[in-house]
């Protein structure tokens, strides 16, 4: 018998020695670590901590900004002004964003307003002088006005994205309270859902569009779309057609949006929910009452997100790839209105739209109905 539990024995007195030795071994490191940690901490208080002071007191308080707990002041405190907190929130939140300030006003806005003066210009390049300009007002954007080509593009854009921004977000909130339920393997969930962002952001996607990957061959195959055609003008047509013949394209850019809302979902705390049942609140009044409005906020950073991404999508046959080969057509001597300010002021028109859906959908987020007060 000794024989046959030998092993047994020798297994169960040898894992109770590993585990001793890696205890010990951990405990040595641990100890090793804590006295480096404090003896470096030791050096800074003791040596380094009132340079260190110095430094940060002199950066708030000089000759061209002065700060105290409740003003601010300006060279030399010749400007005065009294610290509140909304104040001290929008200061931090401008020093968040200051660097990115600075990028965009050292790299984006003239190349911006650039553009801007190029839209009311005959502009062409020239490899021995550049771009050549000459001023010709607006009429671009009147050749643009009467394009017969362009005003079905910029209405098939809007209607896409009127019906594709919806769309995207309501399926977004579906799937980010999916994976906010307390279900495994929520990591795996939101990896699969993003995946189709990594895949959009390349060449990866201009290949599946060019191979008709990016549809759903049964809705194509059936009769919904030439039922469509048939029932509905064609400014509601083909917004619907071009939806459908890219709807798996349309809800891959649903990905930020979920993580966006996922993390809205988690920040919300779990008590109000079960005061809310306690009340007897049913799960259609907790979304509605305390669900939706908690992600609020959030909904306007995924619409400004799907619209953006959307438009910066270069389409086959789309705004943008009409703006770059108009950019390159013409010339000096030529009769055609085209070139870099017909180009301008194509991508002029398209952002301004952009701007204009993203504000009318914001509003309609923020939109606050006013409660009728009841006299008693």
């Amino acid at each position: 018998m000794k024989y046959i539990t030998a092993p047994f024995r020798w297994i169960k007195k040898t894992k109770k020695t590993s585990k001793d030795f890696f205890s010990s071994q951990w405990n040595k490191t641990a100890y090793v670590f804590r006295y480096l940690f404090g003896e470096i901490g030791d050096f800074y208080r003791t040596k380094l901590a009132k340079y260190v002071d110095s430094f940060f007191r002199f950066l708030t308080h000089n000759w061209v900004i002065h700060m105290s707990n409740t003003h601010i002041g300006f060279f030399n405190n010749k400007l005065k002004f009294k610290v509140t907190r909304y104040r001290r929130e929008a200061f931090y939140g401008y020093l968040f964003i200051f660097l990115w300030l600075v990028g965009y006003l050292g790299f984006t806005f003239y190349p911006m307003m650039y553009s801007l003066y190029l839209s009311f210009t005959k502009s062409f390049y020239n490899l021995q002088t550049g771009i050549t300009s000459s001023w010709h007002g607006v009429t671009n954007y009147l050749n643009i006005a009467r394009s017969q080509t362009l005003l079905p593009l910029f209405g098939a854009y809007i209607g896409k994205i009127v019906l594709a921004v919806p769309l995207i977000v309501v399926f977004a909130i579906m799937i980010a309270m999916l994976i906010n339920q307390p279900v495994k393997g929520k990591g795996i969930w939101r990896t699969i859902f993003f995946l189709p962002v990594i895949i959009s952001s390349g060449p990866v996607i201009t290949e599946l569009t060019r191979q008709d990957a990016t549809s759903l061959p049964s809705i194509e195959e059936s009769n919904a779309i030439g039922f469509i055609f048939q029932n509905l003008g064609s400014w509601i047509a083909n917004p619907l057609e071009a939806l459908f013949s890219s709807l798996l394209l349309v809800l891959w850019y649903a990905g930020v949006p979920i993580l966006i809302f996922l993390a809205g979902l988690q920040k919300i705390d779990s008590s109000i929910y079960e005061a809310a049942s306690i009340d007897g609140a049913s799960p259609w009044d907790n979304f509605w009452k305390i669900t939706l409005p908690s992600i609020k906020p959030l909904i306007s950073v995924a619409i400004i997100y799907v619209v953006v991404s959307m438009s910066l999508y270069v389409e086959p046959g789309g705004i943008l790839e009409l703006a770059t080969i108009h950019m390159r057509s013409g010339g000096p001597d030529s009769s055609q209105y085209f070139g870099y300010g017909y180009a301008a002021a194509i991508s002029w028109i398209y952002f301004l739209l952009m701007v204009i859906i993203m504000l009318i959908f914001i509003g309609m987020v923020s939109f606050k109905r006013k409660e009728v007060k009841k006299w008693g």
